[in-house]
This record gives C-alpha cells, sequence and structure tokens, in this order.
C-alpha cells in the first residue's frame, strides 16, 4: 500500500509548503552562507562568555559598598513616604477648653 502511494502519487497533498508531508526547501547558497555567518557569531559570543573579565579575588564583594549605597537609598525613599507620628494628646486637645479644674 505505502509503496503504491509512493509510485503513484502525483504531488504534495493540500498545501506544499505547511503540513506533515510539505515540499522540502531548497537550501540555497544564501541560506548556507547566513548559517556559517551565525555559527562563527555564536563561537565568537561563546569565546568571549568563556573568558572572566575579573579574576575571583577581585570579584568576591566588589559590588557591596553599592548595593549597601543601593539599600540606603531605597530606605530613605520608604521613609520619607512613611507619615509622620499622631500622638493621642493632639487628637484629644480640644477636650480641654472646657476644663476649669
Amino acid at each position: 500500500m505505502f509503496l503504491t502511494l509512493a509510485l503513484l502519487r502525483k504531488g504534495i497533498p493540500g498545501k506544499q509548503w505547511i503540513g506533515k508531508h510539505r515540499r522540502p526547501r531548497q537550501v540555497t547558497w544564501q541560506m548556507k552562507c547566513n548559517m556559517i555567518k551565525r555559527l562563527e557569531q555564536e563561537a565568537e559570543n561563546e569565546y568571549w562568555i568563556s573568558r572572566p573579565y575579573m579574576t575571583l579575588e577581585q570579584e568576591r564583594g566588589h559590588a557591596a559598598e553599592r548595593r549597601e549605597w543601593m539599600w540606603n537609598q531605597i530606605k530613605e525613599t520608604r521613609q520619607a513616604k512613611f507619615p509622620e507620628h499622631k500622638y493621642i494628646a493632639d487628637q484629644l486637645n480640644h477636650l480641654k477648653i472646657t476644663k476649669t479644674w
């Protein structure tokens, strides 16, 4: 059955560029050049990623000062948004008006 279908089939069923039995695309010279360029770029990226910018001694604690400064900035902005303290004496001050004793 499969042999007969393979031998007697005249073309690709349905749309020829999509689906399970689609027509294979021809690999052109431009496609090969683009793939080679992408692979070369990837190889260069791997080369630069594999070499560290700083040594382990330099890397340890290099951002501690900046992190502390950022944390202080965050704390200051939070404290600036925080409302002022309210005292019960300020709220009940109007009761002292009629106080005669």
